[in-house]
């Protein structure tokens, strides 16, 4: 095989898998653009009732945790000064 040859096999190889690549991405988006609609469409709303609040304890960092930290911050400002 002469030099000629090979870059034609190899440029044709590498066209048809650029091509290949393009439309497996193309229906690949596709296909997430109609999922997409399809659950938009058919989604329940929700009610208020069932609604998820989170309770008060749960929200912020309790108020020990804040001085423990406070007091190893000090600490280690007084050991290392």
């Amino acid at each position: 095989m002469d030099i000629g040859a090979v870059l034609a096999t190899a440029g044709n190889l590498m066209l048809t898998g650029m091509i290949g690549v393009f439309v497996f991405l193309s229906i690949l988006i596709g296909a997430v653009k109609l999922m997409s609609h399809l659950v938009a469409r058919f989604e329940q709303p929700e009610s208020e009732s069932s609604a998820y609040s989170p309770s008060i304890q749960t929200q912020g960092v309790p108020k020990g945790h804040i001085a423990a930290i406070s007091a190893a911050i000090a600490q280690y400002k007084a050991n290392n000064n």
